[in-house]
């Protein structure tokens, strides 16, 4: 009977600063397949869900997958969006080595790989963060970019104002400098990053209330019919993504206003895996607007998948 590893064994072996050391050094060396994820649409009209499939692996080492249900309709249930699991297979035998809880995993792996890009891309000086979203994710992008970042101020909204006091009040017990945003553009406009994970189909962060030399970290819209940005941020900033592969096919951020001919995606100044080799530069200047464009990868489960196996070695 193989271990699974529940999310108190993912937390205590994903360590912020670790995991976004060992995401930094598998992006660079490019040494893990990944291939693009697949989906399926398997909800019901009144229960919209998506599955999706994530292999990777590192040959001779270690192969992976994760399998994900993605219901956006679960916070009316009083559930997260996501539920998943992860499945870690030795790469020499097949012999699977552990199941872990891949909502954990997702969470921690995400929010390390903005971070990760934030070293990249945000001010170093940058003070405050705005997070927008108050789902199972919102925590973990909260602290990982403090640790990136010297963050003293976390603005938290969503569109339940009762939600955002929530996670503020719970963000504070956990030693960070967090309150409620009761408005949305005054919270974007006064932040150095601006943090969005959620499940919208329409834009939330705009390109008007975002100020030059704001760091954008757009992680939750991960299918063309979704975003979380204008047209208006897209085409003032400069565009970055976790992979070219996933973002510019599944990113609606992105592919929309490919669609609509507002934005190029030879515009795309880069990905995860130049930024961390060093062949392509991150921000320019303390004035230009950047966007990180997130839709996930299997490398980054690969990677926090092994860290938690070795942790219980």
């Amino acid at each position: 009977m193989i271990p699974f590893l529940d999310h108190d064994a993912v937390h205590a072996a994903l360590d912020h600063p670790r995991l976004i050391e060992a995401l930094r050094g598998a992006f660079a060396t490019a040494d893990i397949e990944a291939p693009v994820r697949t989906a399926h649409e398997v909800g019901s009209v009144d229960a919209p869900g998506r599955l999706l499939a994530m292999p990777a692996w590192r040959r001779g080492d270690v192969v992976g997958v994760k399998l994900v249900n993605v219901f956006p309709r679960n916070a009316e249930r009083g559930l997260g969006a996501v539920h998943a699991v992860y499945v870690l297979f030795d790469g020499k035998t097949g012999a699977p080595r552990a199941m872990i809880d891949g909502e954990a995993l997702t969470n921690r792996r995400t929010a390390a790989a903005s971070a990760l890009a934030s070293t990249y891309l945000s001010r170093p000086d940058s003070t405050v963060l705005a997070l927008v979203g108050t789902g199972h994710l919102s925590p973990a992008l909260a602290h990982s970019h403090t640790v990136v970042r010297p963050i003293r101020r976390v603005l938290v909204w969503g569109r339940s104002v009762v939600r955002a006091e929530a996670l503020a009040a719970r963000l504070r017990d956990e030693g960070l400098p967090a309150e409620p945003a009761a408005d949305l553009p005054a919270a974007v406009s006064a932040a150095d990053i601006v943090s969005c994970a959620t499940t919208s189909t329409q834009p939330l962060v705009l390109g008007r209330d975002v100020r030059p030399g704001t760091h954008v970290d757009l992680v939750g819209a991960f299918t063309p019919a979704m975003r979380e940005s204008d047209d208006a941020l897209i085409r003032v900033a400069r565009v970055y993504v976790d992979t070219y592969a996933g973002a510019l096919r599944e990113a609606g951020d992105l592919t929309q206003p490919i669609a609509d001919g507002t934005w190029s995606a030879d515009h795309t100044a880069g990905d995860l895996h130049e930024l961390c080799s060093g062949s392509k530069v991150g921000r320019r200047s303390a004035a230009e607007v950047t966007v990180f464009k997130s839709v996930g990868t299997s490398l980054e489960d690969l990677v926090a998948a092994s860290l938690v196996v070795e942790g219980q070695d």
